[in-house]
């Protein structure tokens, strides 16, 4: 037995010890139907009664006659209890070696030397709950969400470092709620990482940027867009991202030949697209990068006669609870009537939202022919997360990612 394996054996042997002294969480009955289904998640108004417990200790869920799991407790989050296992004998932390061996054995098989930036861990969806790690190509970065999750990559280290070294990783950085970075393991990493999608190249700020430093899952998406430009022509189409962030569907299209123009609120955000640009071998000065609220931006396009061929709206969710669900319909109907009225004649509209409690049915609804005002397009293609951002069955909140194309 190697040392690694010892340790993890001596880790897993005291808290085994201990089980029978975790302290119980006493869900009512439809929690504990959705943990028996295999949902993640417990809310607290799920919880018929608990100890006084701190975050990140581990318990045991159940009722009073049965325990059906065991997770993490956090004493800070609505989610009171997010499930590593429906064996109650089992510890989170013995879990987690052999999970994150799975998931990159799993992103071995979907990725080619093409791409070096993607999700190695999907939290929930990859059953290693909480824990997200992005890789930018010898960067990790892990951003754990909630205390009780933190608790444990900050005890857990060694693990990671081990289950991440097959990518060629040579430094962790770890990504807390505040934006702060902290090197976990190996060397500062640069503020600017120059990365691979698809062979396509762009820069990243892992230190500061937006999540982990990019939006990984439209990454499948952002090479439709730049295939949708080819479709109509290539050069001189001219393509509207919206909400464009670092400029990862304007870099695709004009890949493809399109002249772009990247409209959002943070002109920091536009000195990475320019950057981005510039290691893809296009020159920033051929596009147009405004720095505007969208809905603002799109006004005085339409009172201008201004019109795109293809128009991308990628807003950052608009109902972060299911209480704004309704408001959150409304700004779809009424950010997706603006996009259209600048579409040119023939163009392509993609929508996307990435809001969890806006189901694709729901989002259908904020592109109908009342909803548009229009009544000539038609809702061709739609998408979901890509595979390095699985989802379990019964966790229908991780089907969060929706992306339309209407032509």
């Amino acid at each position: 037995m190697d040392p690694h394996t010892q340790i993890d054996h001596a880790i897993c042997y005291g808290i085994e010890n201990k089980m029978k002294a975790l302290p119980e969480v006493i869900l009512r009955t439809a929690g504990v139907r959705a943990v028996e289904r295999g949902h993640p998640w417990i809310y607290k108004d799920a919880v018929a009664r608990a100890p006084d417990l701190d975050h990140g200790e581990v318990v045991l869920v159940g009722d009073d006659k049965k325990k059906v799991g065991v997770g993490l407790y956090d004493s800070e989050s609505p989610l009171a209890v997010r499930v590593w296992s429906p064996d109650p004998h089992v510890a989170p932390s013995r879990l987690l070696q052999g999970r994150l061996d799975e998931c990159v054995r799993i992103r071995a098989e979907i990725f080619d030397k093409q791409t070096n930036a993607f999700r190695v861990a999907h939290g929930e969806g990859d059953r290693v709950p909480g824990i997200v790690i992005d890789r930018y190509d010898d960067v990790c970065v892990v951003k754990p969400d909630g205390r009780a999750a933190e608790a444990l990559v900050r005890d857990h280290v060694e693990v990671l470092v081990r289950a991440l070294a097959p990518l060629g990783m040579k430094t962790l950085v770890l990504r807390l709620r505040e934006q702060e970075a902290i090197t976990l393991y190996g060397p500062p990493a640069a503020k600017a990482i120059r990365v691979m999608e698809h062979g396509v190249p762009f820069v990243v700020d892992v230190l500061s940027g937006q999540k982990t430093g990019a939006f990984l899952d439209q990454r499948e998406n952002r090479r439709r867009v730049g295939d949708l430009v080819r479709e109509k022509g290539g050069r001189g189409v001219t393509v509207l991202n919206l909400f464009s962030y670092a400029g990862g569907f304007s870099i695709h299209a004009a890949r493809a030949g399109a002249v772009t123009t990247s409209v959002d609120v943070a002109a920091a955000a536009h000195k990475t697209a320019m950057d981005s640009f510039r290691v893809a071998d296009l020159d920033p000065k051929g596009h147009a990068f405004a720095t505007a609220d969208a809905f603002a931006f799109l006004d005085r396009a339409a009172t201008e006669k201004k019109s795109w061929d293809i128009v991308i709206s990628d807003p950052p969710s608009f109902a972060p609870n299911a209480k704004s669900l309704p408001r959150a319909i409304s700004a779809y109907r009424k950010l997706h009537a603006a996009c259209v009225r600048v579409l040119a004649k023939g163009g392509i509209f993609c929508a996307a939202s990435c809001s969890s409690h806006v189901d694709a049915t729901a989002f259908a609804s904020t592109l109908d022919d009342q909803a548009l005002g229009r009544s000539d397009l038609r809702l061709r293609e739609s998408f979901g997360p890509p595979p390095d951002h699985p989802t379990l069955a019964a966790w229908p909140e991780g089907r969060y990612l929706k992306f339309f194309v209407m032509r």
